[in-house]
């Protein structure tokens, strides 16, 4: 159906037109005077800035202007016109665009209207089911003895002092190395595939598979040769499905000692007068986690049951950003620690295998707003503020600094936006009949 946006005087026209549940067509008319103005103005700046032979400079007449620059002036004043034009447009229209629009313009000449076409997606109509008495899971928690002795053991290893080991001593699983290694394919280096003074703990699994084992048996100063086969999607096509030969020198071999598990080990790590005080802060902290990680499954369940109720057609352009901006925080995340062809391979990979989870972050998104919606949920001023403070300090800086960072404006909408969403987030679970599960 084909509705007149806007009845009032302008120098555009405007009809809008559905195309599907989230698509829709702007049809724009620009007055002919408007376009002619337009053309003017433009002839009139070109002829300022180039300089025809024959003619003074800015004395060029318009025809002559036409004849050389015609195509490109016309190109230049369709793209004025657009941007001039478009935004009254949507106001016209009443609509909430989430992307930016496809333009499909008609021919432009100097003496007609000037039509256009502009195609954008919109936020779907999000129709709810009642949201008082969702179903939702939440594992039961318990920390039990066993869980404090592995966290106890854990601490043990991260505070157990490194020994060298006698000369002679042949390297055993276990052992903490610093080797020298130079990687070759077809006899050539490859692109970090080398590394000096790197810390090695053999069994850990840090290095690729079959790298450790091949150093077991090996003395400090002995210089070994490691092969290793490539996997054949390996995220770097320099290597992948090739074999590798490393030469690696073993410059040294430690052991960890490891303290005893007694008071003085606890008074060691903190404000601890024994070792049941250091067991029970251990025991907190791990009830305190399990609480946070069944807190964070009820709500992920209760969104499941949500979008199973809710059948809805995800804009996707509103996809596209957010698999973007998931990957544009992977690349600055990891720029400084891998080869830029190995990132942008392991980019584009992500770029698919991604998509499914993105598609998700919008679809929940559109559910909290239009809860947020049904029940009048809001936040105040003071209250984004607060998050601005917060957020600040977990990165290191003051709110000053994030929001010139950031932008004032698109900093508050931000905040605003993730606090509206927690608040929608807890009215489901405050509604929520819930059910206790021993699941993992």
């Amino acid at each position: 159906m084909t509705t007149p946006a806007d009845s009032s005087p302008s120098p555009i026209r405007v009809h809008t037109r559905e195309e599907g549940s989230i698509v829709r067509s702007l049809e724009v008319e620009v007055d002919s005077s408007l376009v002619k103005r337009a053309f003017e103005r433009s002839y009139r700046d070109l002829a300022k800035q180039v300089r025809v032979r024959g003619f003074r400079p800015g004395k060029a007449p318009r025809s002559v202007l036409e004849k050389l620059y015609g195509a490109s002036v016309t190109e230049q004043v369709e793209h004025a016109l657009v941007a001039q034009t478009l935004p009254d447009a949507v106001e016209q229209s009443g609509l909430r665009p989430v992307t930016e629009p496809d333009i499909d313009a008609s021919p432009l000449r100097d003496d007609t209207a000037f039509q256009y076409t502009a195609r954008v997606e919109v936020r779907p109509a999000v129709v709810l089911p009642e949201t008082r008495g969702l179903s939702g899971r939440r594992r039961k928690v318990e920390v039990q003895d066993a869980d404090v002795d592995r966290e106890l053991e854990a601490l043990r290893l991260r505070n157990a002092p490194l020994l060298e080991e006698p000369d002679g001593c042949a390297v055993t699983r276990g052992h903490v190395l610093r080797i020298d290694f130079v990687g070759r394919i077809d006899g050539r280096p490859f692109g970090g595939g080398s590394g000096r003074g790197v810390e090695l703990e053999v069994g850990s699994g840090r290095f690729m598979p079959g790298f450790e084992e091949q150093l077991i048996g090996a003395r400090a100063g002995e210089d070994r040769e490691v092969r290793i086969q490539f996997p054949d999607d390996d995220a770097n096509p320099e290597v992948a499905g090739k074999e590798g030969i490393f030469s690696v020198h073993v410059a040294d071999i430690k052991r960890r000692h490891l303290p005893d598990l007694d008071d003085e080990f606890a008074k060691d790590l903190g404000d601890f007068a024994t070792l049941d005080d250091l067991r029970q802060r251990i025991r907190s902290d791990l009830m305190t986690a399990l609480l946070s990680e069944a807190d964070a499954g009820l709500r992920r369940s209760l969104m499941d049951t949500l979008i199973e109720l809710t059948a809805f057609e995800v804009p996707p352009g509103l996809v596209a950003q957010e698999l973007e901006r998931q990957l544009g925080t992977a690349r600055r995340r990891l720029a400084d620690s891998m080869p830029e062809a190995t990132l942008r391979m392991q980019l584009e990979r992500w770029k698919e295998e991604w998509r499914e989870r993105a598609e998700r972050e919008v679809r929940e998104r559109l559910l909290l707003e239009a809860v947020a919606q049904a029940e009048e949920l809001a936040v105040d001023d003071d209250e984004v503020a607060a998050r601005i403070e917060q957020v600040a300090l977990g990165q290191g800086t003051d709110a000053a600094t994030l929001r010139r960072t950031v932008g004032e404006e698109d900093l508050q909408r931000a905040m605003r936006d993730q606090l509206i969403d927690e608040r929608a987030l807890d009215f489901l679970v405050a509604e929520a009949k819930i059910e206790e599960t021993t699941d993992s």
